[in-house]
């Protein structure tokens, strides 16, 4: 009874439009109210308490850093290397959107902010290179959505606040994944494109990929600089998000001198809205995973799963399957925040490794932003390419399909990330 009142709240105030942060607290206060614990204090304290957390500072810095990577000129640095190397490819334009991709979400760690960053910079040269536009903007929004997955990731130092798990470790376990995803689009990409009558570009000379190689050579040493700090362990992933917003700082404004004083202000006002938005709904989540354990969901939840615990590949598929349909009406932070706590128990039971388990959920997630009627990063793509939103979402399919076909070898053979996460440990 008790989780179907939490499921009747949570769906009700988000079908008639509540907020995500404010249906997760109506769920709190109906909750509490059932089970005879209401009491606005508690409340107030478990937000302030989910909150106040030294890992959760992460998110800032690594948001400002991606604000300041963008704002001066890394973004379009990393994008004339990828050109400058395969750009004269038939068809070049898409890989170039696919490792750019890959290079900024080392950077970031935002979906959205990154496939914003592809779209404008890319959308206009493919359009005039006579590519399929909505096909290319399709492939700039499954390109973003790596972001999350290659570290550092926001939605995996999220994922691990929610989860108690070692936020060093899902980092270094999404690497390969991360990649997989990327190969999976360059190999779409090229099917779908190659009927194309398209002008590529002109070969750059190797004095020319020499010269790109060196004016992006800033941007490119940042991730080095980022995971191995954390792999090595000579500072923390909160410690790496600081020294990535500040490594941005003086290489937009002291190396590329495109970050001007004037832009900060703005720069700070963005990141500061986007980290409010995520943390006011970590707080509120956090509420609602408190008493979802108060309130032994979790248990039930691991009754109702019962007949498929004993085949963690069938349970892993199913949850797969459960967070795909969760993900096209919610955003990645609000799926990983609700389900998580409510799931780990069920995957601590079948014996499941939780980093492993981590991986595949926030890959999940991801696929979700690519899929309709909220897909946020379609909407985003849309927005900064001017492309209509139903043209965007049948631009995608193919490379959706691409990243679902990633997850479901994933789920058939899990050795190809723990035997990776083995290593990178």
């Amino acid at each position: 009874m008790v989780l179907v009142i939490f499921l009747g709240t949570l769906f009700l105030g988000l079908a008639i439009g509540i907020p995500v942060a404010y249906a997760l607290m109506l769920c709190a206060v109906v909750l509490m109210s059932w089970m005879g614990l209401f009491n606005p204090q508690i409340i107030s304290q478990q937000m302030v308490t989910g909150a106040n957390s030294f890992t959760l500072l992460a998110i800032p810095f690594f948001l400002l850093a991606g604000e300041l990577m963008n704002a001066g000129g890394l973004s379009k640095r990393i994008v004339d290397f990828a050109v400058a190397c395969v750009g004269h490819i038939r068809g070049g334009l898409g890989i170039v959107a696919v490792i750019a991709a890959v290079v900024m979400a080392s950077l970031s760690g935002s979906a959205a902010a990154d496939s914003a960053a592809l779209a404008a910079i890319l959308i206009p040269m493919m359009r005039e290179a006579g590519y399929n536009v909505p096909r290319a903007a399709g492939l700039m929004a499954a390109g973003g959505v790596i972001a999350p997955v290659i570290p550092p990731s926001i939605a995996f130092i999220i994922f691990g606040v929610a989860a108690n798990v070692s936020i060093t470790a899902l980092f270094m376990g999404g690497i390969v994944p991360g990649l997989m995803m990327a190969i999976s689009l360059i190999v779409a990409w090229l099917i779908v494109a190659r009927r194309e009558n398209v002008k590529p570009l002109p070969r750059r000379s190797g004095k020319e990929r020499l010269l790109a190689t060196v004016r992006a050579g800033w941007a490119l040493v940042m991730p080095v600089i980022i995971l191995g700090g954390i792999r090595f362990g000579i500072f923390t992933p909160t410690e790496a998000a600081v020294i990535a917003a500040v490594y941005a700082l003086f290489v937009g404004m002291f190396i590329y001198r495109e970050l001007k004083v004037s832009d900060l202000y703005q720069v700070l006002l963005n990141a500061a809205k986007t980290t409010s938005i995520v943390l006011f709904l970590v707080a509120a989540a956090l509420v609602t995973s408190w008493l979802i354990t108060r309130a032994n969901i979790p248990a039930e939840i691991t009754r109702f799963l019962a007949p498929v615990i004993e085949n963690p590949k069938l349970l892993m598929l199913v949850i797969v399957l459960l967070v795909l349909v969760v993900g096209t009406v919610l955003d990645l932070a609000p799926t990983i925040l609700i389900l998580v706590p409510v799931l780990m128990p069920v995957i601590h039971a079948a014996g499941i490794d939780p980093v492993y388990f981590g991986i595949i959920f926030v890959m999940t997630t991801c696929v979700g932003l690519l899929t309709p009627p909220v897909g946020v990063v379609l909407n985003v793509v849309s927005g900064v390419a001017r492309v209509p939103l139903g043209q965007v979402i049948w631009g995608v399919l193919p490379f959706l399909a691409a990243q679902v076909c990633v997850l479901f070898v994933l789920i058939a053979f899990p050795e190809l990330v723990l035997v990776p996460l083995q290593w990178l440990r």
